[in-house]
């Protein structure tokens, strides 16, 4: 079959606009680390490739120190995307900034993706590459203060609350490396977990432990986050005895953990129970022939950047497959 073999770079290196009336090999749906690895391997697979999304880094961009890199010892959120960028301009690849896959739907073998802007695309294959989002508590008050003393990123906004006393909701690895960082900034630091025990790793409790301005409440729940123009104070409640108890913190980091940006697809592919793409961990298929998923927001059990790239490559390559073997 002819695949319109597309393998030279452009003057300059620069992305190419996305054109409503070509018939794509590939199309990423998604920035992040996992769309941009899926990118460049279905280019230097000769495949005509176009990607779709917001901006590219993901959820990088929201991210401070990475160190967990192989091969990159240190580097930041913001110059991890542009190197990831830098990257991307190698190959011809079109790409839409700035918008969002609202509807992919089917047209005989071809997939049509439908963007924010009423604009249509057709594509041979897809690969869904969206990441995930911060879970919320869904209580009182969080969504009205949203901003304005309720965040779900410590690394963006924990600046903000130099010397003042604010509250981390969250065991789990995110949260106490949340509280960690915010106990270097914050005057006071309270880290309420819903379970009996935290759920990070050993490591990360035994530094929590060390930090002398850092307090824990266990086997609690927070029910409500009070204020007038900004956070006043947040309640809690003890799973064990019911008592309500009231928190002063001019700030509240909800920490506990991402849901799968997965909307697009809910009603096409099979996804399990929290929302995730379910996939073939052999290359990334999904339920419905020519649609492909990689990293956060399918049901890959690690949540890592450097796993999200090599499941971008892994779903690249599925496609690439599908398209020499049943396209």
């Amino acid at each position: 079959m002819d695949f319109s073999l597309n393998l030279g770079a452009l003057d300059e290196g620069k992305l190419v606009k996305i054109d409503e009336n070509k018939l794509y090999d590939v199309t990423v749906v998604g920035s992040g680390p996992a769309a941009v690895s899926a990118a460049i391997y279905a280019a230097r697979k000769g495949l005509n490739v176009a990607m779709i999304g917001v901006k590219i880094g993901g959820q990088v961009l929201d991210t401070n120190e990475i160190e967990n890199i192989i091969g990159t010892v240190s580097t930041t959120g913001a110059k991890f995307a542009e190197t990831l960028e830098k990257h991307l301009k190698e190959h011809e690849i079109a790409f839409k900034e700035g918008h969002l896959v609202k509807e992919i739907k089917e047209d005989g073998k071809d997939k049509i993706l439908v963007t924010d802007d009423g604009k249509s695309y057709k594509t041979k294959t897809v690969i869904v590459a969206t990441g995930a989002k911060p879970r919320s508590l869904n209580i009182p008050g969080e969504a009205e203060y949203v901003g304005k003393g309720v965040h779900y990123c410590s690394t963006c906004d924990g600046p903000f609350y130099k010397g003042l006393d604010v509250a981390v909701i969250g065991g789990g690895n995110s949260g106490v490396e949340a509280a960690l960082d915010l106990s270097g900034i914050a005057k006071s630091v309270t880290l309420i977990e819903f379970m009996p025990e935290l759920k990070a790793d050993k490591v990360l409790q035994e530094k929590l432990a060390e930090q002398p301005n850092v307090k824990t409440i266990l086997n609690s729940a927070t029910v409500k986050v009070n204020g007038n123009e900004f956070v006043e104070s947040i309640v809690y409640k003890s799973r064990e005895t019911d008592e309500e108890k009231t928190l002063n913190v001019e700030g509240m980091f909800v920490e506990i953990g991402l849901s799968p940006r997965s909307e697009v697809v809910k009603d096409l592919v099979e996804t399990n129970k929290i929302g995730e793409i379910v996939i073939n961990p052999e290359n990334n298929s999904t339920s419905v022939a020519g649609i492909f998923a990689a990293g956060d927001v399918t049901n890959i059990r690690q949540k890592q950047i450097i796993i999200a790239m090599g499941e971008g490559a892994k779903a690249a390559l599925g496609a690439f497959e599908y398209l020499i073997t049943k396209y």
